[in-house]
């Protein structure tokens, strides 16, 4: 208990350090910086620039090929405006820790902590990745990777948690099989010849072009996605830069596409294409298209699954465990899931009063910090379980 209570005070104070300090994706040097003096003095050994500001820290006990694990946090930020009035809110304007990830970097050093004092309880190797970038294409978990992060010794197994503010704090989530959906992101460009709003005969309207196109896409999830598979296309941007009487010449549209089929992947990006170059030519426009693919679908192992719900259920009670649906969120996690043995699992960070709940990537988002006692709990538990079966 002393242990856990030294531990989990440095975890508050290095959470509200990160979370007043947050750095967006690619440039967390202090960040990285920050994590490497907290693991001096714990006296852990790491490598740094892993594939970017990527950090990975090194435990050994023991045979230390015995047994090789690897636990995973996250630590950047996205690019919101902080409204919560905390007192250790971000000091970065329009940069802020809405994603939980101050929680799990400062989680992962405080187990770090933990399991290198409770060294004879274990035997074997275990990773502390200390990953960048997940927020953004191509993700820092893929450039880790691409880097060879762990060298000769490669792990049997890797770890990482999220919080989620619609579990309440003691609660935990699992789901075995896939979890998290695979994400694209879909630029299309109409153009044309643009002129006066009141002469359309004279010109190529790109608007209506445009926005023809945002319902004939439609079909792709309406029509033509077999009924078995989850997916979303969805667009978020649409730019005409036009006026109440000019129609320009160019309209641009943003979106995303999600889905859990690699397979069935493929196929909608050529019908994305396919509709998108006819119903453009059909008013007499262009469309060009980009579809920049992104971080592929979370799958968690059965073991490790199987393994964590039990342990949660005896440690917590089986009301407090809960079991996940589909998300069609994504996350870059799923690179070392689609590599490696993998489980992404749900730590509750919700208020008891659900007028204090926001949720992920709110500008109001606030979790409740007192998680962490169960976070750095749970998965220094969960590696000795699994070191030891």
């Amino acid at each position: 208990m002393l242990l856990l209570t030294k531990y989990y005070s440095q975890a508050i104070e290095t959470r509200r350090l990160i979370h007043k300090n947050p750095e967006l994706s690619f440039e967390e040097f202090n960040t990285a910086k920050l994590i490497m003096q907290k693991l001096d003095g714990l006296g852990i050994p790491y490598k740094t620039n892993v594939g970017g500001n990527g950090i990975v820290a090194t435990l050994k006990s023991g045979d230390y090929k015995k047994k090789v694990i690897a636990l995973r946090a996250d630590f950047d930020a996205l690019p919101i405006y902080e409204e919560t009035g905390l007192e250790f809110k971000s000091v970065n304007n329009g940069v802020m820790h809405a994603c939980g990830h101050d929680i799990h970097t400062s989680s992962l050093l405080a187990v770090a902590g933990v399991l290198q004092e409770r060294k004879e309880e274990w035997e074997g190797t275990i990773y502390f990745v200390f990953q960048h970038a997940e927020e953004l294409i191509p993700g820092g978990a893929k450039l880790m990777l691409d880097a060879d992060l762990f060298g000769s010794l490669q792990p049997e197994y890797i770890i990482a948690q999220h919080v989620d503010p619609d579990l309440k704090v003691g609660e935990f989530g699992f789901k075995s099989g896939k979890y998290m959906a695979s994400n694209d992101e879909v630029y299309l460009n109409i153009t044309g010849k643009g002129g006066h709003g009141a002469m359309p005969h004279k010109f190529n309207d790109t608007v209506l072009s445009a926005s023809q196109l945002i319902n004939n896409l439609q079909q792709i999830s309406s029509r033509l996605v077999p009924a078995a598979i989850p997916m979303v296309l969805s667009f978020g941007l649409f730019l005409a830069k036009g006026a109440t009487n000019i129609i320009p010449n160019e309209v641009k549209i943003a979106g995303t596409f999600r889905t859990f089929d690699e397979s069935w992947r493929k196929q909608a990006h050529e019908h994305i294409k396919r509709i998108s170059k006819s119903t453009a030519e059909s008013y007499n426009t262009e469309c060009e298209v980009e579809i920049r693919k992104g971080y592929p679908v979370v799958v968690n192992d059965a073991f490790l699954y199987q393994t964590a719900k039990e342990l949660a259920v005896q440690r917590y009670g089986a009301k407090n465990v809960v079991e996940l649906d589909y998300r069609m969120t994504s996350e870059d996690f799923a690179y070392f899931s689609n590599q490696y043995k993998s489980l992404f699992y749900r730590l509750g960070v919700g208020h008891k009063n659900d007028a204090d709940n926001f949720p992920l990537h709110s500008s109001k988002f606030n979790p409740d910090e007192s998680a962490l006692e169960y976070s750095i709990t749970f998965m220094t538990e969960l590696a000795i379980e699994i070191i030891h079966k």
